[in-house]
């Protein structure tokens, strides 16, 4: 059980089985493009994530349909709200449309933060919006075929969804800023080359492929995971590798102390498969 169990939604789907969840973008006929509504509703199920995981290990996010997501549906651009329905509790800030922007990063931001880890199962198209939801996860496993880039710079405007924090980290600032500027489309391949993509593989064998990868990744002890996740980001904050190896050693020292680092060790001796509970 999560926190988001028995939430119910229009442009998403959530479900849970076992230790890995999936969270499915839900607007096929429009290539899951993202709406003011979409976004809200990816917030939503974040808050109710962080706030209460339950046993959740792994989050795999996909799309439904022809494609991942081809970005921001520009019929919002035609509304006189524009991206000002995003609903819910706004991030404060004085200038309305920094806050507006602050808010909508919120729901992707809470997928780089989740304790548990997050995948992406990429195909079809992951284009502005769409290729920053799949930067903000953990890892990323791509079809072969897919079309990537943030072509925001097309429309007059930026990457604002965390695409320009994200990309860097994984290719450069360089090549980050040649992929942002020129408004360039990638292909799977190149992507992967990159290290965008940390698997690629065939279309009929991405779903299989990422149920495969989730299921070892929460098979491991989750507070080893989770400790891990948070030492790895830490090297990308900016901090010191003194003050990360101070966050490893905090993470190392919740594992040495937990039930899970004795089953570890007994599972070991006996020959036998460890199961871990998280404590």
């Amino acid at each position: 059980m999560t926190g988001a169990d028995g939430m119910t939604f229009a442009t998403l789907r959530f479900a849970v089985d076992g230790h890995v969840g999936t969270c499915t973008l839900h607007r096929p006929q429009r290539l899951n493009s993202f709406t003011p509504e979409m976004w809200g509703e990816l917030r939503a199920l974040g808050d109710a994530l962080l706030a209460d995981p339950g046993d959740l290990r792994v989050l795999i996010v996909r799309g439904e349909g022809r494609a991942f997501s081809s970005g921001i549906d520009t019929s919002v651009f035609a509304t006189a709200d524009g991206l000002g329905g995003l609903g819910g509790e706004r991030v404060a800030h004085d200038d309305p449309q920094v806050a507006t922007v602050l808010t909508a990063q919120r729901s992707y931001l809470w997928l780089a933060e989740a304790p548990f880890l997050t995948i992406a199962a990429v195909h079809g198209f992951a284009l502005g919006a769409g290729l920053q939801l799949a930067l903000a996860c953990d890892l990323r496993v791509v079809a072969e075929g897919t079309v990537l880039g943030l072509l925001e710079h097309r429309y007059g405007i930026m990457p604002d969804l965390t695409g320009t924090q994200f990309l860097p980290r994984l290719v450069g600032t360089g090549k980050a800023l040649e992929l942002i500027t020129t408004s360039a489309e990638i292909d799977a391949a190149e992507a992967y080359r990159l290290g965008i993509a940390e698997r690629l593989v065939a279309p009929e064998a991405l779903d299989a492929e990422v149920a495969d990868l989730a299921a070892r990744i929460a098979a491991q002890p989750p507070l080893a995971v989770r400790g891990a996740k948070r030492a790895v980001r830490a090297a990308l904050d900016g901090r010191s590798v003194r003050d990360g190896l101070l966050v490893e050693a905090e993470g190392q020292a919740v594992c040495l102390r937990s039930a899970d680092f004795g089953e570890a060790i007994s599972a070991f001796v006996e020959g036998r498969p460890p199961v871990y509970r998280g404590e």
